[in-house]
């Protein structure tokens, strides 16, 4: 009996499955500034010193933290997850995703690639509901205390992990692996059975890779405000944008169960094919 195809449903986090930054919900007011004026600064530094925008923010959270006496130890990160706040249905999402890929003989998985923090993700109340996270990191001192830029995750190096993902190769550490030859048609999830939802400009290389190689790519908007998405569909990098609401019954909530039936459809066919194949070698 033929395995179930694996299907990935791949998130960014921030404006896709939260209403804002996750800096802003706990971590920047806590500072006792305006985000604007926070992520200003960041902006200023990163400019004065040609340095790469993600390093800065996490350079800018360690050094506003110690000017505030403000802990930064991992706990303290991971705590500010809980004041997530998401669009709607997002929470009741997963299980109902799941629950129909089951029905149409397909097992779903959840992954997230995100430019946020990965403390702040492991926080958040659904985490639990994906099988592997990429953000960025803080690595940790003896004492727990945050030192330095453990893993980023920005714009560019998010496409390694649809690859890591394509091939099965989800610890980050394992790079001679991931550069192995795998032939496509025995790696774990085919792009074919890839969906990227994510939100603007810095998913743009993972919307495209998806959608050039088979899978299907969305991106999502605040209501009202679609400008950022209807560019992506006007460009050919997205196959779909949709308002950010993962309510049962909503657009986005029939695109992806409908790209799951296709999958699903696509995926007996090729059975039925290699079927015929093995009885003519026969």
């Amino acid at each position: 009996m033929s395995k179930k195809p694996v299907v990935a449903l791949m998130y960014d986090f921030d404006k896709t499955l939260c209403t804002n930054d996750m800096q802003n919900y706990s971590f920047v007011p806590s500072l006792g500034i305006p985000t604007d004026e926070f992520w200003g600064e960041v902006d200023k530094v990163k400019k004065e010193n040609s340095m790469d925008g993600l390093l800065c923010y996490m350079y800018m959270m360690l050094k506003k933290a110690g000017n505030s006496n403000i802990p930064i130890r991992r706990e303290d990160f991971v705590r500010l997850g809980e004041k997530i706040e998401y669009f709607p249905g997002v929470e009741e999402w997963f299980d109902r995703i799941n629950r129909y890929g089951e029905e149409q003989g397909v097992e779903i998985e959840h992954y997230v690639i995100s430019s946020g923090l990965q403390e702040i993700i492991e926080g958040s109340s659904i985490f639990k509901n994906f099988k592997k996270t990429y953000a960025c990191e803080f690595l940790y001192d003896i004492n727990g205390v945050a030192v330095w830029p453990k893993n980023i995750v920005n714009f560019t190096t998010k496409t390694q992990f649809l690859f890591r993902i394509n091939k099965g190769v989800l610890d980050i550490s394992e790079e001679k692996l991931l550069n192995t030859y795998i032939p496509m048609e025995e790696r774990r999830i085919p792009f074919r059975n890839m969906i990227y939802i994510g939100d603007g400009m810095t998913d743009v290389p993972c919307m495209k890779l998806v959608k050039q190689s088979g899978g299907q790519s969305i991106a999502v908007f605040r209501r009202r405000n679609k400008s950022t998405a209807a560019k992506l569909l006007a460009e050919d990098r997205v196959n779909f944008i949709t308002e950010a609401n993962y309510s049962e019954g909503r657009e986005l909530d029939q695109i992806v169960k409908t790209i799951i039936d296709k999958i699903a459809v696509v995926d007996r066919l090729t059975q039925m094919n290699l079927k015929h194949k093995k009885s003519i070698q026969n």
